[in-house]
């Protein structure tokens, strides 16, 4: 858990300050909803359904959770809706590309 949960924090975290984002609030409010979504997503894509389309679907599902919790802080849906989606793909293909690396 710990192995997916930090990276992803981290990753995410350095997606925000690229994007000009230095409010200590929103970036703390990202270490928190990070760790709301990735341990139940993990558990239950390696435990319950390992497949490549529930991660898919569950990905979505974090996006809309995540730029739903954004917009409590940074009060505009629309960034809001940037900093989810743009950290979420940073992250996921982050993740795709260590994968693929430790397979060759």
């Amino acid at each position: 858990m710990i192995a997916t949960l930090l990276p992803t924090i981290l990753i995410e975290l350095v997606v925000l300050w690229l994007l000009g984002e230095r409010r200590p609030m929103v970036l703390w409010s990202s270490v928190a909803v990070n760790t709301l979504t990735n341990i139940p997503l993990n558990l239950y894509v390696q435990h319950v359904h390992p497949s490549i389309g529930v991660m898919a679907l569950a990905e979505v599902g974090v996006v809309i959770v995540e730029a739903v919790w954004y917009v409590w802080f940074v009060r505009n849906l629309r960034q809001a809706m940037v900093y989810s989606l743009l950290c979420n793909t940073v992250s996921i293909l982050t993740g795709l590309l260590v994968v693929l690396v430790r397979l060759l």
